[in-house]
């Protein structure tokens, strides 16, 4: 029974992948990963009742998922490319339902951040099913494959909100995270199933001290960022974390540079067509962010503020869900220009979109359908940038190290949304309107943000015209030297 059973796993291993199933399992564990950004949204205000904790302790229930996924990201993908892409996708998956079990189960803090933080650790799953797209597809499914693969993080964040709120409004708040445990082994199933592992591995040995270090370095930076609107941004913990991140960086950097197996190849992000892929990443993550923390606030504000629409958080998940399948529907858009045109032609032309997107805001924010449009319409430009990052990317790192260079993209893109939350939390709180002896966010406060979001998406557009005419033609794989150690003569030069 044994061999039998050898046997048929080793016959599934060496089938041709079936590329619509493949890619369809992926990129519905993206999803179900990107609901877990949107699950809290719901009952953040009630939490502190919830778990019997003050309002800032509370806070770190979403605090410590930022936090995990920014250290998980990178090293994750590192360790996808080096032990197998598909089996750190089911650590990822594996992770995500272990948190929502704790999650549900928990009744007061300290439970709740440890799940809430090993949600976070399953972060890595779109970096890692995008580089196992490009290691099992054939090369002319990849454009588009990855194109939706890159927008299922935007789209589970928008189709998960109103479901979220639903399950919030009429069942025990527990139910939301019994639900994504059940997506999760639903993904994890069908990942086993589905998913072939890729056969390009880097072997060698893990960086741990790199890996310290740059956790160390975001954790500074992020912690920082994310609670400095509390602390206050000139307190001494505030400006202690940020000396701190700052040093760490640069002494992590000088490490990478002299390891002979560094955790992030830090030649290879330095390369022109990496290099400012990622900073257009972080600007156009700055952008699509400044939309998330604005219009939910517009549509919930009372009507008599004289600009808010009053609406409840059910409502307002179900006016922001049109968004999501924009964006899906544009990335197949993305992926025809990508391949008639090349991928810095689509990354600007989405970063225009989402630039007149928020243009439109700044005249149409007054009714519902005025934000339905306008969602739709950044939606749309997110969905064409964001599918063309990952062919950017690739097509500019060797394919051992896939995993490793889409992780750092990923991660950031996180960054330039920590960025933004806290520059949009600093305005908002400074420009503030008297109602109902409560200080709101002004109306010209939300029009600021939002044309802080224009000006980024147009720093993006500036940035992607840096990009190579042409992409760089896909350096060749690692090839085993008889010592068993990678050679990368190509990439490396």
């Amino acid at each position: 029974m044994s061999d039998t059973l050898a046997r048929n796993a080793r016959a599934r291993a060496s089938a041709p992948p079936r590329p619509n199933a493949v890619v369809a399992v992926l990129a519905f564990a993206g999803i179900v990963v990107s609901l877990m950004q949107t699950l809290v949204i719901p009952i953040v205000p009630e939490l502190p009742r919830y778990l019997d904790a003050s309002a800032s302790n509370a806070a770190w229930a979403v605090t410590a998922t930022l936090l995990a996924a920014a250290v998980a990201t990178p090293v994750v993908g590192r360790l996808g490319d080096m032990f197998g892409k598909r089996r750190m996708l089911l650590v990822s998956i594996v992770l995500l339902v272990s948190g929502s079990v704790v999650c549900a189960l928990s009744d007061s803090l300290v439970p709740m951040i440890a799940g809430r933080t090993l949600q976070g650790l399953a972060a890595a799953v779109v970096p890692l099913g995008i580089s196992v797209l490009r290691d099992v597809l054939p090369a002319e499914r990849l454009a588009g494959s990855t194109a939706v693969m890159s927008a299922s993080l935007g789209v589970g964040g928008a189709l998960g909100l109103p479901a979220a709120a639903f399950i919030a409004d009429h069942y025990d708040w527990h139910t939301l995270f019994w639900t994504s445990a059940a997506l999760g082994v639903v993904a994890l199933a069908l990942v086993v199933l589905v998913v072939p592992e890729s056969e390009v591995r880097t072997g060698g040995r893990f960086d741990l001290l790199g890996s310290l270090g740059l956790s160390a370095a975001l954790v500074s930076l992020l912690l920082a960022v994310s609670k400095g609107g509390d602390w206050g941004w000139t307190s001494g913990t505030t400006l202690g974390l940020f000396g701190a991140a700052i040093l760490v960086f640069l002494a992590w950097g000088w490490y990478e540079l002299r390891t002979d197996r560094p955790l992030v190849d830090l030649r290879t992000t330095v390369r022109r067509q990496v290099l400012f892929t990622n900073l257009a990443s972080v600007a156009l993550g700055f952008s699509m962010f400044a939309m998330s923390l604005v219009l939910p606030q517009v549509l919930q504000l009372p009507e008599q503020t004289g600009y808010g629409l009053g609406k409840s958080m059910l409502a307002v998940g179900l006016v922001l869900a049109p968004q999501g399948l924009v964006m899906m529907a544009m990335s197949a858009v993305s992926a025809g220009i990508t391949r008639a045109k090349g991928p810095k032609v689509t990354l600007m032309t989405g970063a225009v979109i989402v630039a007149a997107g928020y243009g439109l805001s700044l005249v149409l924010m007054s009714e519902v359908w005025h934000i339905v449009l306008v969602a739709c319409v950044i939606g749309g430009g997110v969905g064409f940038a964001y599918g063309a990052m990952p062919a950017l990317i690739m097509g500019a790192v060797p394919a051992s190290e896939t995993a490793a260079a889409n992780s750092l993209n990923t991660l950031m893109r996180s960054m330039g949304t920590s960025f933004a939350s806290a520059l949009a939390g600093v305005i908002l709180a400074q420009m503030t309107t008297g109602f109902g002896g409560h200080a709101l966010p002004s109306e010209n406060g939300f029009r600021t943000v939002m044309a802080i979001g224009a000006g980024a998406a147009l720093l993006a557009f500036f940035l992607a015209s840096f990009l190579p005419r042409r992409q760089t033609a896909d350096p060749a794989p690692p090839v085993e030297d008889p010592a068993g150690q990678p050679e990368f003569s190509a990439a490396r030069s």
